[in-house]
Formats: structure tokens, sequence, C-alpha cells
């Protein structure tokens, strides 16, 4: 289903819709109109997968997407997450007309973690949620308008805007899981996640988090292990591999400074840490991401440069 690639002419470079654009920016988004026998009919075929991840929403007609061996058809109301690294492989349905879907592309902060864990199918990877009720569709369709509008508004915090509103987006979809209905996450669990994430840098006591949500060093351990399963010391180590493997990928900040923002001063401790979590050390790691086939690069059928 591969079409000829046209030439990487500027204009193409501008345009993430078209062959050239190189997505070296933290959050891309837009809209992806397929209609059949259109210039964008053919299916995406991205072995590697991305660097960050992509969400997208279907507004309009059906799409199959391609989960391992396994496909769906996604339909309007469906949202979906691509993490990093996974193949990418879909188009429009065959038997439809048209896939029209909006998309984010973005590289994640280290405490968005757990707004990034969605429900897979067995074996699969990549996250599904239906959206059932018309006015949940109509605000998560919002958001996304409003975050690719937002970061296209050409003002020196346009980019950090949008961030915003992708985590607002990113929220309100972790509370539309039927997981999350069943058993919502306690606020004062919440604050503290958000603070520990807020301060990676610093070596926060049990007593100053505990504290911080009003309460007690005992009920916190209590409450926090009781509805995310780690204590907190593991949570945290948690958030500060994740942040110090996407400041290797995304970055070339030193390891030694990596290791100062993510809380360790000694940085041969943190390359034993990062170790142990990762299986290589972190300068293996930014190597082998380096080496890692680029994902905006000439492989697959197709053209793999349309986000979604």
């Amino acid at each position: 289903m591969s079409k000829p690639r046209p030439a990487k002419d500027a204009a193409q470079q501008l345009n993430p819709l078209l062959p050239g654009y190189s997505f070296n920016l933290y959050l891309v988004a837009g809209l992806t109109p397929i209609v059949q026998g259109g210039p964008l009919d053919f299916f995406i075929d991205r072995p590697g997968g991305m660097k960050g991840y992509i969400i997208n929403l279907t507004v309009q007609g059906r799409g199959q997407v391609f989960d391992g061996e396994q496909s769906f058809e996604c339909e309007p109301g469906d949202v979906l997450l691509f993490p990093p690294g996974v193949p990418h492989y879909y188009g429009r349905a065959p038997d439809h007309a048209e896939w029209y879907h909006r998309w984010v592309y973005f590289r994640p902060r280290g405490f968005w973690a757990n707004w990034l864990q969605w429900p897979t199918q067995e074996r699969h990877r990549i996250g599904r949620l239906h959206l059932r009720d018309a006015a949940v569709r109509k605000e998560i369709d919002g958001l996304f308008i409003d975050i690719d509008a937002t970061h296209r508004g050409g003002k020196s915090t346009s980019e950090e805007l949008a961030i915003n509103l992708l985590e607002r987006l990113l929220i309100r979809c972790q509370e539309e899981m039927p997981s999350y209905r069943s058993r919502p996450l306690d606020a004062r669990v919440q604050a503290a996640c958000q603070f520990i994430s807020n301060n990676l840098a610093r070596e926060l006591s049990l007593e100053d988090v505990a504290q911080h949500v009003c309460l007690s060093p005992s009920r916190l351990t209590h409450l926090f292990r009781s509805q995310l399963g780690v204590n907190i010391v593991r949570w945290r180590e948690d958030q500060r591999i994740i942040l110090a493997k996407h400041m290797l990928q995304s970055t070339t900040t030193p390891v030694s400074v990596i290791a100062g923002r993510v809380g360790y001063d000694d940085q041969l401790y943190f390359s034993r840490v990062f170790r142990k979590r990762v299986g290589v050390s972190p300068t293996e790691y930014r190597r082998s991401s380096e080496e890692t086939q680029d994902p905006w690069g000439e492989a697959g059928t197709g053209s793999p440069w349309t986000p979604s």
C-alpha cells in the first residue's frame, strides 16, 4: 500500500503531514483527514515506532490499526496511545470511505508516568480507550483542538501552554478509564506524587511528604502502598529513572548533570542504580538510543512522516 515519496522540499519540511518533517520538538499536534483515494490514503508503517508518544482521537469514519499480528478498527470516540518504540501500522479501514483523527505527538515529562499507563489487550502495547458519553467526547475533542491551536499560537509561551493542556487531556483520559472509575486515586496520594515529582532533585524525607499532604507518615505510607502497589521510595526512584531516560534520549546534557537533576549527587551511584534498573549504563543507554533506526528515516512502506 506504499506510494512514492515526494521530494523533501522546504514546504514539506514545515508540514507534519508531508515527508521531510523532523518532529524535533516536544509537542506537535494536528488533524489527519484520510479520504479514500486521497493523498493521505495509505498505511503508515513505522516498524521502529517513534521516539515520543502519540495520542489520537477518531472523530469521523474508521481506521484499521495493527497491534502485533492482530488488528482492530477504531471508530469515533476511540482514543489510542502509542508508546515510544511500539511499531505503527495503521490507515483507513478498507470498508470505510474515510478516517479523520486528531493527534498529538509529545515527549512526556517525568511525572506523567502514571497518566501514561493505559489498558491494553494481552501481549499488546497500544493503549485503547472508548469514550461512550457524548459530552465527554466533545470535551476531549475540544482539548485536542485547543492543544493544536495553542501550539500554533506563535507566542514564546505557546509550547508550555499547549503542554499544560496536554496534561489536562491525559488526566481526563485517566478519569474515563474503567479502572479509575472503580477505584479513584485518593487526592492526598495524587498530591504526594505531584510533590515528589516536582522535587525529584531534592532528598525529601517521608515526613516532608506527609506534612505536605497533611497526613501522618504511617498513614501516608499505608495509603500510598495500598493505592499504587509500591512504597514511596520505590515510586520516587521510578520517576527519577523515567526522567533520566527521557533526558538521555532527547538532550545532550552530560550524565553528571542529569544525575543531579534527578536527585543523585554521586554520578557513580546514579550509574549503578540506572544499570540495575535499566540493564545498561546511562552512557550505553544514550548510545543505543542514538543508534536505533531513526523513526523519521526512509525505512518502511508508505510515508513514515504522517504523525497519525
